[in-house]
């Protein structure tokens, strides 16, 4: 049996993270095992910038080279919505209705009715799946339960209340340690702590029923988590390490004993547990703390979701669908990297392979993510924000909490400003939207204002 002459090529982009050089290579490996097993097509993987991800899908549109695959985060979701072939048509198109109710794609299982359900609820927009999630991930608290049991608390903290009882319960035990807890100044962190009240960010049912037009940076959800976090921070019970999106301080800080407590994604779940356990104590991991004064609504995923391009042939298109199915059958969407990080697997079939294998018994750690999603309701509130601009729109808010935190600025009015300047960003997007032009072929994601675009990029 010979060989095609002419084999089907099916682009897929991935991030490409400056820190985490290697979640590419093990999709290079699966596309290429795709390829063994479907001679016909040769599926290339390719690495963009995180940062500039929306911008070169939207100048390869405008080129008419786009990929046939697109793997947005979830920052993303208004922009992939909205990215435009040069007719004007959306580049994208459902999952659900291209699968069209079948079970199997070039001998491929579809695997969309046991993706795990908060995920397929995240991506779902009117009735139909978006995008297939991949590298999906939530927040944690990570607890030293031997520094907690040594003053007298004998289970991690679940409340805001009870993490304020340990952080008094372990003050002044260690004269080396500088608070009680500690976590990265984040925009995902606000938006947690949000969704747990049952809160929103935006109108319209945080974009879900609508697209986003009001950003709401003072709502009693966000001052009560932004109120609550100043507090422990004036309390010395909060450690902040003076910069922000300072993932990796923080986590110095608490294996290095400078904080009894951490919150932080679950992706850092297996990493924390081993520098922990080089540290000479042990960790426990459980759900992220809620605000007990408004009632436990849920938490949120992140991580990103494969789009499909609109418009391709059928054999392209089910090469695609096929391509996208392989990289989420039950072993390769466990989510586990050679690096030692693990993603919380995509399907329930992924989920039981790892615990039928006693993964999960050799890594008790990794459970508290699935069984966070496992409590969490399905709303609004914990489907996520779907708004254009979202990143420099967080970082309104970032910058307005360490102002806050470094500077001791009126909460109220720094959050006042936060919230006119994220309006302002999201009036910009929109604006930007009006501009674009489906005559010349441009899209919104190539006209952002020069500041969002600086912000955006971490420059």
């Amino acid at each position: 049996m010979h060989e095609p002459a002419e084999k089907i090529t099916l682009k897929l982009w991935l991030n490409r993270w400056p820190m985490w050089q290697q979640l590419v290579d093990p999709v290079r490996r699966q596309a290429a095992e795709f390829n063994r097993r479907h001679p016909q097509y040769r599926a290339v993987v390719e690495g963009v910038n995180i940062g500039a991800f929306p911008r070169e899908v939207a100048r390869a549109a405008r080129a008419g080279t786009a990929p046939h695959i697109a793997a947005y985060q979830y920052t993303y979701l208004q922009e992939a919505r909205d990215v435009r072939h040069p007719d004007g048509s959306p580049l994208f198109t459902s999952v659900t209705e291209a699968v069209g109710g079948r079970d199997e794609i070039l001998g491929e299982p579809v695997i969309l009715d046991d993706i795990v359900a908060n995920m397929r609820a995240y991506y779902t927009f009117d009735g139909d799946l978006s995008s297939i999630p991949r590298n999906t991930s939530t927040i944690l608290l990570y607890s030293n339960i031997d520094a907690l049991n040594a003053a007298g608390i004998a289970e991690p903290p679940s409340t805001w209340a009870e993490v304020e009882a340990a952080c008094a319960a372990v003050a002044g035990r260690d004269g080396a340690r500088r608070g009680g807890i500690t976590w990265p100044n984040f925009g995902w962190l606000f938006q947690q702590s949000v969704a747990q009240q049952g809160g929103l960010i935006a109108d319209h049912d945080n974009g879900r029923s609508g697209r986003s037009e009001k950003v709401d940076f003072l709502s009693p959800e966000m001052l009560a988590y932004v109120t609550w976090w100043r507090d422990l921070h004036r309390a010395g019970h909060y450690l902040y390490t003076g910069k922000q999106s300072d993932w990796w301080g923080c986590m110095e800080a608490f294996v290095g004993g400078d904080a009894a407590m951490l919150v932080s994604s679950s992706v850092e779940t297996g990493p924390i547990v081993r520098a922990a356990r080089k540290a000479g104590f042990r960790v426990q991991v459980s759900r992220m703390p809620y605000n007990e004064r408004a009632g436990y609504a849920g938490n949120l995923i992140a991580g990103e979701s494969l789009w499909l391009r609109a418009g391709l042939d059928e054999p392209t298109r089910d090469g695609a669908l096929a391509l996208m199915q392989f990289l989420n059958n039950p072993r390769n969407g466990t989510g586990i990297y050679d690096h030692g990080r693990a993603f919380i697997p995509t399907t329930e079939a992924s989920i039981d392979l790892l615990a039928g294998e006693g993964w999960y018994d050799q890594n008790p750690h990794h459970r508290a993510a699935i069984e966070q999603l496992r409590i969490s309701p399905d709303s609004p509130a914990t489907r996520g924000v779907v708004i254009g601009n979202f990143l420099p729109i967080q970082s309104a808010g970032m910058q307005a909490m360490h102002d806050v935190l470094v500077d001791d600025e009126d909460l109220t009015a720094r959050f006042s400003r936060a919230d006119a300047q994220a309006q302002q960003l999201l009036d910009a997007y929109a604006q930007s939207l009006a501009s674009a032009s489906a005559d010349d072929g441009h899209n919104p994601q190539e006209l952002l204002p020069a500041e969002a675009e600086r912000i955006r990029l971490g420059a």
